[in-house]
């Protein structure tokens, strides 16, 4: 497994690739889990050792993150990443060592306005902005066949299928379903800094999901309905967000007429968490 730290050998790596051989990335910000595991196995699949190349970014993007938010905190640990990339079968990695290499100046961005201005969005207003620079500039240097991305972060993977297809990226975009730990909870590289007492309330937030498919299972269609009671099923939770929203617009709806978003974003502990349930009428 070859680990480029540098933007001038990640762009000769790719220059120098055969132009028959296929490359499939994932990009991450690091502390890889199940959930980002499957994405590398979906790439090996798409792209087999023979084909071509399985890349894997790990960058935690500063841009993304606003005042005040967990930055310093998010979890890192390089040298367990780099041993489940190799086991994962990655052939390249790419981790900077000079977050700044990625960033030669802070006046060039890329925004997808409409869909970005909803949910997480409002929540975490520039995030999205982050998101989506780097993940071109990242796109540009990979230049990828195929790209993995989870549906945890749903919002996110709209915006970035809308970017991609906006500015003629190339390759497509591919996705995987959420990965949960054994009792429910959506995995996420956050998971880890929650104590055992938040860890044990953040459980609520899959329940309250459960139910909402539940209500929705008994033929509950009213938007109101289907997420009535949240401030006490997520309780102690900090609710950024509950919301029902059109799965294609993101914006929000009365009723469950087509398929519909039901997004969640709490703090507990401290520590902010999504999830989130598609609804198909």
């Amino acid at each position: 497994m070859q680990i480029i730290r540098d933007v001038p050998e990640l762009r000769a790596w790719r220059d120098t690739l055969p132009a028959a051989q296929r490359v499939a990335f994932v990009p991450t910000m690091g502390f890889l889990h199940e959930g980002h595991l499957s994405l590398l196995h979906e790439g090996r699949r798409r792209v087999p050792r023979a084909q071509g190349s399985l890349v894997l970014s790990i960058f935690v993007n500063p841009t993304q993150f606003g005042p005040g938010e967990d930055l310093d905190a998010y979890p890192r640990d390089e040298a367990r990443d780099l041993a489940l990339a190799e086991s994962a079968g990655v052939d390249v990695v790419f981790t900077p060592s000079d977050p700044g290499a990625m960033y030669p100046s802070r006046q060039t961005w890329v925004d997808v306005e409409g869909l970005s201005a909803t949910l997480c969005g409002a929540a975490r207003p520039g995030h999205f902005r982050g998101v989506c620079t780097v993940v071109t500039k990242l796109w540009m240097l990979v230049r990828p066949d195929v790209a993995v991305f989870g549906e945890k972060d749903y919002q996110q993977l709209a915006i970035l299928r809308r970017m991609h297809a906006d500015l003629f990226l190339g390759g497509e975009i591919a996705s995987m379903p959420i990965m949960r730990e054994p009792d429910g909870l959506a995995m996420s590289s956050r998971n880890a800094n929650l104590d055992p007492q938040a860890r044990t309330s953040a459980l609520n937030l899959p329940r309250f999901r459960g139910e909402v498919e539940r209500r929705f299972a008994r033929g509950t269609r009213a938007a109101g309905e289907l997420v009535a009671g949240a401030p006490e099923a997520l309780a102690p939770g900090r609710i950024d967000y509950v919301q029902v929203v059109d799965a294609a617009s993101l914006q929000p709806v009365d009723e469950v007429a087509r398929p519909t978003l039901v997004a969640f974003a709490v703090h507990f502990g401290g520590v902010r968490l999504i999830d989130n349930v598609v609804l198909t009428p």
